[in-house]
């Protein structure tokens, strides 16, 4: 049974506050009432579930397809449980099967679909809930899913395309930093046992090279411990509103990386906020919505302001025109579609522009990284090569004399 988070005023026209659990809605007003008491607002409890170390994550694809499939069949004319419990079925992942059998209990129970995913807040997001909660509305909950499926898998490619064309500089950097390593502490250590004899003072870059070696067998291993834990430890606290207003600026600010996170972000926020208003959900709730799943403080605080200037009776584009983070052809495409009345159309415009942008530079990136890192590399292994048989090279060039 749900559980509801209820406010409202008693007789004495206090307000008060606390939970019940009841199968619906209906019936907390009904046990509200008999207490004297008129709510103002009832909404269900989000509940925190663990999740399993294996399988307790749903993927974007696994959701995208639930999300088209559920369309589909409601399209079709199968009723809502019926759909929730041939999808729970036929699912491949296991953390997915578990949380529609949850939804499903709780719209048998008397909750409404979207109630029932809002319980479900490590799967289903806002923007996901939202919509669905204005296609029941709306009674066009199959074309909403359609559109959201839409959403999600133009979401997935585009975060594909950029882990894809990252793995191979990741691979090549990894490799390079294996080799590295390996020679520091077992190559390094051979050549310095047969200069220990010699007598004669080594060259500077050999022994640098063997000060390397000796500093990477002592503090190598604290060394990547305390470089893991601060890297947890910085992106813990980059999840936090004070470590995004500090770091958000820099990375939009970082050479070639920051334009390519721009982009991603305004590609973002110009498909949900598209996706939100052709759903028909309320454009201060889409405004909000869509800041919150921005992914970049500064892009959030921008639509954050544009939010608050349309409750003024402003518009849309003159706020987000005077931040540096949208082109002025972001705004003036906003400014046509707000004049139009198809904001939601040259949005997806701006989108699809965009996620070509995103492409292009990450393309762009892949091809300088890949030649950058060879040279790099080459040139490493190449001091620490040169260092070592520099002094077989004079000590030859000794005896010949």
């Amino acid at each position: 049974m749900p559980t509801f988070v209820w406010k409202g005023r008693t007789a004495s026209g206090a307000m008060a506050s606390g939970e019940l659990a009841a199968g619906s809605q209906a019936d907390v007003v009904s046990a509200l009432r008999q207490k004297k008491i008129i709510p103002t607002s009832i909404k269900v409890k989000e509940e925190k579930k663990g999740l399993s170390l294996f399988g307790g994550r749903v993927s974007r694809r696994a959701l995208s397809v639930f999300t088209r499939q559920f369309s589909t069949m409601l399209n079709a004319g199968l009723p809502l449980l019926t759909c929730l419990e041939i999808l729970g079925k036929q699912t491949e992942s296991q953390a997915l099967r578990r949380v529609l059998a949850e939804v499903r209990g709780d719209v048998e129970g008397g909750l409404s679909l979207a109630d029932a995913l809002r319980r479900q807040p490590k799967v289903f997001d806002n923007l996901y809930v939202n919509m669905v909660e204005s296609g029941e509305t709306g009674g066009a909950l199959d074309v909403i899913l359609m559109r959201l499926a839409t959403y999600l898998e133009k979401t997935a490619a585009l975060m594909r395309k950029i882990r894809g064309a990252m793995i191979y500089p990741a691979i090549i950097s990894i490799v390079a930093v294996g080799a590295i390593a390996i020679m520091l502490l077992f190559v390094i250590p051979i050549f310095a046992r047969m200069f220990e004899g010699v007598g004669a003072e080594l060259p500077m870059m050999t022994r640098i090279v063997m000060q390397m070696s000796n500093f990477l067998k002592i503090y190598g291993l604290p060394t990547v411990i305390v470089l893991i834990a601060l890297f947890t430890i910085i992106r813990r606290w980059h999840k936090t509103e004070s470590g995004a207003r500090a770091m958000d600026p820099i990375f939009l600010k970082t050479p070639v990386f920051g334009d390519l996170i721009k982009k991603q972000s305004i590609a973002r926020f110009s498909r949900t906020l598209s996706t939100l208003l052709s759903s028909g959900v309320p454009i201060i709730d889409a405004l909000e919505i869509t800041a919150r799943s921005a992914g970049n403080w500064v892009i959030e605080d921008a639509i954050l302001k544009a939010r608050t200037s349309i409750k003024g009776g402003e518009n849309i584009a003159d706020p987000l025109s005077k931040t540096a983070v949208f082109p002025p052809m972001v705004t003036q495409m906003i400014a046509i579609g707000e004049a139009s009345g198809g904001l939601d159309d040259m949005l997806a415009k701006v989108a699809d522009f965009y996620d070509a942008e995103v492409d292009q530079a990450v393309e762009n990136l892949t091809n300088a990284l890949e030649p950058i890192i060879m040279v790099v590399l080459g040139g490493i292994v190449g001091f620490l090569v040169i260092s070592m048989y520099l002094p077989i090279f004079q000590l030859a060039g000794t005896i010949t004399e």
